[in-house]
């Protein structure tokens, strides 16, 4: 498989829609690839402290692993540097940018430095915004260039976080129940039950 299939596949959302074995195979080579990266390529200090945060808050740790947990932030920084095209890329960043400023209009710091509240009020907001914005476009056919992933910027981001938590162990062992081997043997079935005989 190409790397750059599995970042388009990955980066989409469609992993979450493939069978079992095959969301393996695409999760354990973005996983290898998210290793292989030392440190954040595309996202600054700050931009990548903003992701984490408002991933967590997507997914927070509750009983199961958060999205930060399972290297959420690595997965979409990976994301925006080995697929996204420079339009996709900077869509995404003025997003991130559009966040601060919303919070410094707002609360007059950034958003990393917001209360749990007030970045909760941010994000019911922009997920207004991503609603009113799907709508309108939801009878429109798409147009040349259009970014995959969605219009606005809170709708890929979601997305990203999305796919980065359920292509991780913990989101397919723990939320999914993917089982790589079942637990239990279940041995030659009888004819009733819909098995064959030997003859």
């Amino acid at each position: 498989m190409q790397r750059r299939e599995v970042l388009r596949i990955l980066a989409t959302g469609a992993a979450l829609q493939l069978a079992p074995a095959k969301m393996l195979l695409f999760a354990r080579e973005v996983r290898t690839l998210m290793a292989s990266q030392a440190a954040p390529l595309t996202l600054n200090a700050q931009q990548a402290a903003t992701v984490a945060t408002i991933a967590e808050l997507i997914l927070p740790r509750t009983d199961t692993p958060g999205a930060t947990d399972v290297g959420a932030t690595a997965f979409i920084d990976l994301i925006l540097t080995e697929w996204y095209e420079e339009a996709e890329r900077s869509r995404f960043l003025s997003g991130l940018a559009d966040v601060d400023a919303r919070s410094q209009r707002l609360f007059a710091k950034n958003f990393v430095d917001c209360s749990a509240l007030q970045q909760s009020e941010i994000l019911t907001d922009l997920g207004a915004q991503m609603m009113e914005e799907a709508e309108r476009v939801r009878d429109q056919p798409p147009t040349l260039g259009e970014v995959p992933g969605g219009v606005n910027f809170y709708s890929m981001l979601r997305r990203l976080v999305l796919t980065a938590y359920y292509t991780s162990e913990a989101g397919a062992t723990q939320e999914l129940h993917f089982e790589m081997i079942p637990d239990r043997y279940e041995g030659c079935a009888t004819p009733e039950e819909g098995g064959t005989t030997a003859k």
